[in-house]
């Protein structure tokens, strides 16, 4: 997300709909502590929704939660230096994006930046939605045949994100080295599920895990390595056709110096990594969101009727799907696939008037924060009418899907792009319904999933 998302006062009601949908929240039950697989809506007390700074204390250690703008600021934009990973954050995702934009820091952190920023910029977005187009329009195709059985979305979703992150990163490849991604990404899912010893052991002290990781980490590298060689070996092409062409042709602005072969690799895995689970958490809810309330659904298919959503049209039809887009948006407020960013003090510090002792935990939760009742008016309310028109946000950091400040997500532009293109998609060809009445929890372990497998009904439109 490159500036905050404008959108109409927060307690503008849904004028269309009289009654707007609900989700339903965890109950006390759902909680566990068996690797750290917990509903993050539980961890925090009802204070948590009102109050701007909340301090507690969590495994021996202090801990705050921060949701006024000028303390999120300070730690995400003024002193950022100060506020480092958890080693949990590092011990899951090293083994996969090793040194690339996400974990590197420091100078190292700015190259890849502004090295990597003009890949993802809005230029790119037309190359980038002929990718999502033309992977969906196959998963439509199956769902049109086969209309009459439910289906578990997740499960397609995660599959057909995957496809777009590997289409986007390395179109010529995919037909080669898709089944042994899909592969590896399986295995990559079971290891990245945080453990208690991920919390409280050290970085410098690995436990049963991390050695399964490091094993991982070693065939990821040569994976990678191979897509790479293969991709050098080929004829160079006047124009870019996808990302891999982007990040070979990128110079740092400052020094014109060229990736690496190694951060080539490390940005290869951080694209696909961060551009495909969150992205299709953000569908799943998205569509269960709208499952659930038909007046929202009926308004998109509206919308969408009349675009033409081909592969040649994709990037022409983004600007028209201005109410799948507010969808988007509002899912991304209630489910936010990363619902909590976790840091480190390194040293003591002042924050809006609270000091935070050097060595405690620090906790700006999107999931709060999206629910703060301060913040947002009917928070729990399904209501994409709140991301229509020009009034601002109760403060900056209000609403933060990609995370806020000089580390926001690179690929938000993208992602949003990809979601909207896709449900646009689904939406255009069919009606979508629960199989059953049963509730649907999210479920916390590194993002927001759903309690259970959840089974969907497609009925062709018209």
């Amino acid at each position: 997300m490159a500036a905050p998302f404008s959108h109409s006062e927060s307690g503008r009601m849904n004028e269309h709909a009289p009654q707007l949908f609900v989700p339903p929240r965890p109950a006390i039950s759902a909680r566990t502590l068996n690797g750290y697989q917990t509903l993050v809506a539980l961890r925090w007390p009802k204070e948590a929704y009102t109050e701007d700074i909340l301090a507690q204390w969590s495994f021996c250690r202090r801990r705050f939660l921060l949701n006024s703008g000028d303390a999120i600021h300070r730690v995400m934009v003024d002193n950022i230096a100060n506020y480092k990973r958890t080693s949990a954050a590092v011990r899951i995702l090293r083994p996969m994006v090793g040194e690339g934009l996400i974990l590197s820091e420091g100078d190292e952190w700015r190259h890849q930046r502004r090295t990597i920023a003009p890949s993802l910029s809005p230029r790119v977005i037309p190359m980038l939605a002929r990718h999502v187009v033309a992977a969906t329009a196959p998963v439509i195709a199956r769902f049109a045949a086969s209309a009459s059985e439910p289906v578990e979305l997740l499960a397609t979703m995660q599959l057909l994100t995957l496809e777009i992150a590997s289409r986007s990163m390395f179109s010529l490849e995919i037909a080669r080295y898709g089944p042994a991604l899909r592969r590896l990404m399986a295995e990559f899912s079971s290891l990245a599920q945080p453990h208690p010893l991920d919390l409280l052991l050290p970085l410098g002290i690995p436990n049963w895990r991390d050695l399964a990781r490091a094993k991982f980490r070693k065939r990821w590298i040569a994976f990678m390595d191979d897509i790479a060689a293969a991709r050098m070996s080929e004829p160079a092409s006047d124009h870019p056709r996808d990302l891999f062409d982007l990040l070979v042709a990128a110079r740092d602005p400052e020094t014109g110096a060229a990736f690496s072969r190694a951060q080539l690799r490390d940005q290869m895995s951080t694209m696909i990594v961060a551009g495909h689970e969150t992205t299709a958490l953000t569908l799943f809810w998205a569509l269960y969101l709208l499952a659930s309330a038909p007046a929202e659904q009926d308004r998109v298919a509206q919308e969408v009727g009349a675009v033409d959503l081909s592969v040649e049209a994709a990037a022409t039809a983004l600007p028209k799907l201005s109410y799948t887009r507010a969808v988007v948006e509002e899912t991304l407020r209630l489910y936010p696939p990363a619902p909590a960013v976790a840091r480190m003090a390194i040293a003591t510090d002042k924050v809006d008037g609270t000091t935070i002792p050097g060595g405690s935990l620090v906790t700006i939760s999107p999931w709060v924060l999206h629910r703060h009742l301060r913040l947002w008016n009917n928070p729990e309310a399904f209501d994409p009418c709140r991301f229509l028109g020009d009034k601002p946000l109760a403060h900056r950091y209000a609403y933060m899907p990609f995370g806020a400040g000089p580390r926001v997500c690179v690929g938000a532009r993208f992602a949003l792009a990809e979601v909207g293109l896709v449900l646009g998609m689904l939406v255009q060809k069919f009606e979508i319904g629960l199989a059953d009445d049963t509730p649907v929890l999210p479920k916390i372990t590194v993002t927001t999933y759903p309690d259970h497998p959840v089974r969907f009904r497609l009925r062709a439109r018209g």
